[in-house]
């Protein structure tokens, strides 16, 4: 319901994101700090060592490359705008603080308690065959060995070794909470007179020499200029290009589905109910033999009366989230659970009971109810889905070398891209493009890179192909240039409908509001003349009741010593509200209870010193940026 905190949460845990898992993307590339020239040029340095150019390189294709995957959608323009750009630095100079930190401090786990951990943590479920090994196929898809993601993950803990202190002491009381909430969502009540722009405008006649002066005035002609344009050519060379030149057989459609036989069926996944007596491995020895000796005296019961494991798990079980529904785990793929649990489940036969199994936790009796999945498909219902991977597949490999072809026929045949399109078998495509991505651009079109290369000077003047640009993962263009078109402000003729419209506009917006300025200075004069005004509604920033950001921080925002008053707010779009505020209201505990709020109001604090102690570190490990922030980042707040 409450959107407003629900957001400040997002953004703690995101700069939890940004503290630790950056450390995944950005670690092992000291390697490049031997190239030379341009790429070895240093950006930024922590703690007396210098981030080179090539880094950050590295660091903004991981940066949108992760963006990609989380959302295959976005516009590709979004991803390389300088404020993007500056981030990937941040978050790389962000991981190098927090990398000299845990070294400093010799927060790096040993490899045992970091494969133990490893083995535990349930986020890395994914990462476990049925088994128990690592999926080596998913790692090297990310270009990385079970060595290399492990001494990886043994950084990560490192990292998390840093922050969590901070993260898991904030002390914020609930009186403080119970105010800042309360002002936060004070709520209003008040009664609405709209003056809109359309009210105004269908009034309005301006003649053609109103229109014809407002077109020449200079500020005005800029807006109805029309952009530089060129009619370009272009080739894409991209996986779905080569998809439909690749050859295969049916036997290696055959040999891809046994290959895969996993994909292409119904994940198992079983059921099972369990008595949990905790003790840790770490206990002391007495401890332990305590409890495996009444894990062992319930195992005899269930065995004795198997009807009866419900009954005792809801008596005995210490796993408070199933000993109330008489241990039942519900149904659970391969690699849910903790190793040796998950082991034992899928070595047991529909209602048999377990020894005792053991685990971080404690001692485990198990029973399993139930199983279902494992089916696979048959290949003829699969079919279209393997020829479409194993395409896929060949077409990627084909990439690389096509990719080099590519380059060097656009660049050595400069004047045409028809002998690039004859022998990679790919279509010459037309299009007009401005500098700017137009509107719905999506795909090459929408690269700035692209664009950028396509009004350069030298391909303008000299009508060139351009250099093979990559517009995405797996994706080369070229363009060249058939026409130009130069910036141009139109005759009047031309565009006179469209400058009528923003002239109605403007003299409407000015009617708009001398109209609510005028009633204002009534409602002030005499606060009882109510008439024209809406029945009362009550606003708060929960309930913001149609009104725009600014125009509800207003109304908030106005004084209230006396009531009733009245206050004027204008819109983005002309309009002009005069609010007439009636009286103050507590904050609504619909929206967020005591207990929440001090919740939240927690995770903000706890943001705040995260935030704060993070620049401590960067001072204490001279962590600097040395290329400037861009101008729309570096004043946000």
């Amino acid at each position: 319901m409450f959107d407003f905190v629900r957001q400040h949460n997002r953004l703690f845990q995101f700069i939890l994101l940004l503290l630790i898992l950056p450390s995944f993307a950005f670690v092992g590339m000291q390697g490049y700090t031997s190239m030379m020239g341009g790429a070895n040029a240093g950006v930024a340095s922590v703690d007396g060592r210098k981030i080179t150019q090539a880094e950050w390189d590295v660091a903004q294709r991981e940066q949108a490359d992760n963006i990609r995957r989380q959302s295959p959608g976005i516009d590709a323009k979004l991803l390389d705008t300088p404020e993007v750009k500056h981030r990937a630095l941040e978050t790389l100079v962000t991981q190098r603080t927090l990398q000299a930190a845990a070294d400093h401090q010799h927060f790096t786990p040993s490899v045992e308690a970091t494969s133990a951990r490893f083995w535990a943590d349930p986020q890395f479920a994914f990462l476990r065959n049925p088994d128990g090994t690592v999926n080596k196929g998913l790692l090297a898809a990310q270009g990385l060995t079970p060595s290399g993601f492990l001494e990886r993950l043994r950084q990560d803990y490192g990292l998390r070794q840093v922050v969590s202190p901070v993260e898991t002491s904030t002390v914020a009381g609930a009186a403080n909470a119970k105010l800042a909430f309360d002002s936060l969502l004070q709520q209003r009540e008040v009664q609405f007179q709209r003056f809109d722009v359309k009210d105004f405008a269908a009034k309005l006649n301006p003649g053609d020499a109103d229109i014809e002066a407002f077109y020449k005035e200079p500020a005005n002609a800029a807006k109805f200029q029309l952009p530089e344009s060129a009619q370009i050519q272009y080739l894409v060379l991209d996986v779905e290009a080569l998809k439909k030149d690749v050859t295969f057989t049916d036997k290696d459609l055959h040999d891809y589905y046994e290959q895969n036989a996993s994909r292409y069926g119904v994940p198992e996944e079983r059921r099972a109910s369990h008595i949990l007596i905790k003790v840790d491995r770490s206990a002391p020895a007495e401890e332990r033999a305590k409890a495996k000796a009444k894990a062992e005296d319930l195992l005899a019961q269930v065995r004795k009366n198997p009807a009866s494991f419900a009954e005792l798990a809801k008596k005995n079980s210490q796993d408070e989230g199933s000993a109330a529904n008489g241990g039942d785990l519900d149904f659970f793929g391969r690699g849910a659970m903790v190793k040796e649990f998950d082991a034992a489940v899928y070595a047991m036969k529909q209602g048999e009971i377990s020894n005792l199994v053991e685990t971080d936790y404690g001692y485990h009796i198990i029973q399993l109810t139930g199983a279902r999945g494992g089916e696979k498909k048959p290949f003829d219902a699969v079919r279209a889905e393997v020829e479409n991977e194993v395409r896929k597949q060949l077409a990627q490999r084909r990439y690389t070398e096509a990719a080099e072809q590519f380059g060097n026929l656009v660049y050595e045949q400069s004047d045409s891209l028809q002998p690039a399109a004859d022998k990679l078998k790919l279509q010459v495509q037309t299009a007009t493009v401005t500098r700017q991505a137009q509107p719905g651009a999506v795909g090459p079109l929408a690269s700035a890179k692209l664009l950028d290369a396509v009004f350069g000077a030298e391909v303008l003047r000299n009508k060139r192909n351009t250099e093979a640009v990559e517009t995405g993962p797996s994706q080369l263009v070229s363009a060249r240039v058939v026409q130009y078109n130069p910036a141009r402000v139109p005759p009047l003729a031309d565009v006179k409908d469209k400058v009528r419209e923003q002239l109605v506009r403007k003299l409407a917006t000015a009617e708009t509001k001398k109209a609510g300025e005028a009633r204002l200075a009534t409602l002030k004069a005499n606060a009882a003349d109510t008439a024209g005004l809406d029945a009362a509604v009550t606003v708060s920033r929960a309930k913001p009741a149609n009104l725009t950001r600014a125009q509800l921080e207003a109304v908030l925002g106005a004084d209230a010593a006396k009531l009733p008053t009245a206050v004027g707010v204008p819109a983005d779009d002309g309009s002009y509200v005069v609010v007439r505020i009636n009286q103050l209201q507590p904050r609504d505990a619909a929206v967020i209870d005591d207990k929440r709020a001090s919740q939240q109001y927690a995770s903000v604090w706890a943001r705040a010193e995260s935030e704060a102690y993070l620049g401590a570190l960067k001072s204490q490990y001279k962590a600097v940026i040395k290329v400037a922030a861009p101008a729309s980042a570096a004043s946000a707040p």
